[in-house]
């Protein structure tokens, strides 16, 4: 079986402290990456706002009023819905109850609230930061794996949707959706984020038996997707670093991986199945480790373990 290339026992799966840790700080170097233009932009509302002498000035700066707005706590999406009136209603209350009442410290009043709006609308998009992390830390171990071994491959543009020969670019993982190679002479292509029409939900990683070409994202029937008999493993990946939250990531990719299964097994057919996650905890590594030797899963590895995760890969680039 390929998990006993890399793993021992279920200990093997347990993610360390040491890893747990790194991956808290991983987490918040990305953070404050993310949210360095939000920083910036205050910096910059701070000294045009200068120029005004009294609150009710900052009226009369034309450049700034989009983000009076945001410090009045008006989202960029709230704002669309509203009169120019309404606007300024909202801007004018901002003014009378919280900033002139900060007397000569009502810029930076201003920008604070100018923060906490953007805080938290960065909010919102470091919410799957953790998820996206693995993601990347996964990919880009695929792809170095790959190169190792001398395939060459193609990656699939998350933005572009077409398909680019594999270059050196930095941080490319960030822009992958998906991944194509040969495996002696057969075509292997590598799907993220797709909905499968025989589970009907989405599946975080797809391989199949077919070229990039026969692939056509969205609701295309004839894309190979929509071929049960050319999936040849599915796998959930879970980048969540918080020991507190593993048993939950856990449940809900338990439950995806048993859904598949049994989607499959209605059609006949019977792809491979395994799991990936950076937070594991000791119950959860004995029931994926008794999953794996009853071969419930097919394969699993810690992602926080990079030569599991080089083993895990390698299975999958040799299927």
């Amino acid at each position: 079986m390929p998990y006993r290339n890399h793993l021992e026992s279920y200990e093997s799966l347990i993610t360390p402290y040491e890893e747990t840790r790194a991956g808290f700080i991983s987490l918040a170097l990305e953070k404050n990456k993310k949210a360095t233009p939000f920083v910036e932009e205050a910096k910059a509302l701070k000294a045009m706002a200068r120029q005004a002498n009294h609150p009710k000035d900052l009226l009369k700066i034309n450049n700034i009023q989009s983000s009076l707005l945001t410090a009045a706590g008006i989202s960029d999406k709230a704002r669309s819905h509203l009169r120019e009136e309404d606007k300024h209603k909202a801007i004018l209350g901002l003014i009378e109850n919280f900033l002139e009442p900060s007397g000569r410290y009502f810029v930076d009043e201003l920008v604070y609230r100018f923060l906490l709006t953007r805080g938290d609308s960065l909010g919102g998009s470091l919410r799957n930061l953790a998820g996206f992390i693995g993601e990347w830390r996964f990919t880009r171990i695929l792809m170095s794996t790959l190169s190792v071994l001398g395939q060459d491959f193609k990656y699939l543009d998350a933005k572009s949707r077409k398909w680019i020969n594999f270059n050196l670019e930095p941080e490319l993982e960030k822009k992958v959706k998906g991944l194509h190679w040969l495996s002696q002479g057969n075509n292997r292509t590598l799907i993220y984020n797709l909905t499968v029409p025989v589970v009907g939900k989405n599946v975080d990683l797809c391989l199949f038996n077919c070229s990039h070409e026969d692939i056509v994202l969205g609701k295309n029937e004839n894309s190979t997707h929509y071929d049960s008999e050319k999936y040849l493993a599915l796998g959930e990946l879970k980048g969540g670093i918080d020991p507190s939250g593993a048993d939950e990531h856990w449940k809900t990719a338990n439950s995806a991986l048993e859904r598949i299964r049994n989607a499959f097994s209605t059609e006949n057919f019977q792809p491979y199945t395994f799991f990936v996650g950076a937070a594991i905890e000791k119950a959860m590594a004995e029931e994926i480790y008794q999953q794996l030797e009853r071969h419930i899963l097919t394969n699993g590895a810690n992602l926080s373990n990079e030569q599991q995760v080089v083993s895990l890969c390698s299975w999958l680039i040799d299927i």
